[in-house]
């Protein structure tokens, strides 16, 4: 039942991480201009933009060159090991993944995006009292300014081990951070969904599907299980209608046509 809330979290975590170029165009390889005469700190975070750009792009073993590239020019820029825990991650290379982040994290122990990340890397892990300590330490740092997008992670983590009573005041508290933010209200309705508060799972992705941009085949699947649940299956119809129409070959719509509401 989470698990489309996972799907959107993944997105969520890598923002401000991770942008893909547009139009699939090939990131720039090298620019002589910012090499000549650029001072280490500058020449290393354009070259952890292009690592980004690489990573987005599915381009793993490019990032990871541009990451060493950026660590050439400056040694103990924290980021780029961040960024090498992400990629490593997405490759799944867990031990080289968590070495990077620990390596960020010696060298810089108060930056609360490698602690978020590295926090979402061991939730992946089912290491959940250990990424659960880290989530929240990330949100103590004076300077850190994503509490919504960790408070998210955590209860969608939360979630995942089965805490659904904690799930909900995490997702509830970033709720109050961001109530125009779709993927929380979609998450915290999935959580609520599951512990049977019905009317309230409704309320919330109602929130979502009443902005049309918002709309996915996702969050009508979660309202027609919400309102199916009710019994109202004149909405549930209507639902069913808009998932054939605007997504018909989503996994969300097939389920709904197989009255496979439960899996």
């Amino acid at each position: 039942m989470i698990r489309a809330a996972l799907a959107f979290l993944c997105a969520v975590v890598l923002a401000g991480c991770v942008s893909a170029p547009a139009n699939n165009a090939e990131p720039p390889r090298d620019s002589r201009a910012a090499a000549d005469g650029a001072d280490p700190v500058r020449l290393a975070r354009a070259r952890l933009e292009l690592a980004g750009l690489y990573m987005g792009k599915g381009q793993y073993a490019t990032a990871l060159e541009e990451t060493r590239l950026a660590l050439a020019a400056k040694p103990d820029i924290a980021e780029a090991y961040s960024l090498r825990g992400l990629i490593y991650a997405s490759m799944g290379d867990l031990r080289l993944a968590e070495e990077a982040f620990l390596r960020a994290l010696q060298l810089f122990p108060s930056d609360g995006n490698t602690m978020h990340n590295y926090a979402w890397f061991l939730c992946q892990q089912r290491r959940f009292p250990e990424a659960d300590g880290l989530f929240t330490k990330a949100m103590d740092q004076p300077q850190y300014r994503e509490q919504t997008r960790t408070l998210l992670a955590q209860g969608t983590c939360q979630a995942r081990a089965d805490r659904w009573g904690d799930a909900e005041r995490t997702l509830a508290r970033a709720f109050e951070l961001s109530p125009s933010n779709p993927t929380v209200a979609f998450t915290l309705s999935e959580v609520l969904l599951r512990r049977g508060e019905l009317e309230r799972a409704r309320f919330y992705v109602r929130r979502v599907n009443a902005v049309p941009d918002q709309i996915t085949a996702q969050s009508l699947w979660l309202a027609a299980r919400v309102e199916r649940r009710l019994g109202n299956f004149d909405v549930l119809q209507e639902l069913g209608r808009q998932m054939r129409d605007r997504f018909p070959q989503a996994p969300e719509t097939l389920q709904f046509e197989r009255g496979r509401f439960d899996d």
